[in-house]
């Protein structure tokens, strides 16, 4: 796939990621799937799994994201994406800016695999006295 293609795909991906839309982001994976993030402590491999991480995440966080570069794999179906991402936890004022990159591999239209990667130790301000 072209950058350019890939970079569409990537934009309306995120739009589901930025209305927070469980369902939406659930329906671009395959399942079984892989995906990991900072956040989840091993990989989640299903739709259920990732549909449940995905309630949680969305109830206690407010993020929008934007695509980067990408950088479109020559010998896989996939990219590596990074992005600039605006976080707030929903019961705080505070904002964090993040960059990070996702290494994506597709099968049959979808992600069949999402690593996720960035600097979790951004968020300490905002989980400071908080439950992480």
């Amino acid at each position: 796939m072209e950058a350019a293609d890939f970079r569409r795909r990537s934009d309306a991906f995120l739009d589901a990621w930025n209305r927070h839309d469980v369902e939406d982001v659930v329906a671009s994976y395959t399942d079984p799937l892989v995906y990991r993030d900072p956040n989840t402590r091993g990989a989640i491999e299903s739709h259920d799994a990732l549909r449940r991480y995905l309630t949680k995440l969305f109830e206690r966080w407010e993020m929008r994201w934007s695509t980067g570069d990408v950088f479109p794999f020559e010998s896989a179906d996939g990219a590596a994406v990074t992005w600039h991402a605006n976080f707030r936890l929903r019961a705080g004022e505070a904002r964090v800016d993040v960059d990070g990159v996702d290494i994506i591999f597709l099968g049959d239209g979808k992600i069949t695999r999402d690593e996720v990667f960035f600097d979790r130790a951004v968020l300490a301000p905002l989980l400071a006295g908080q439950t992480a």
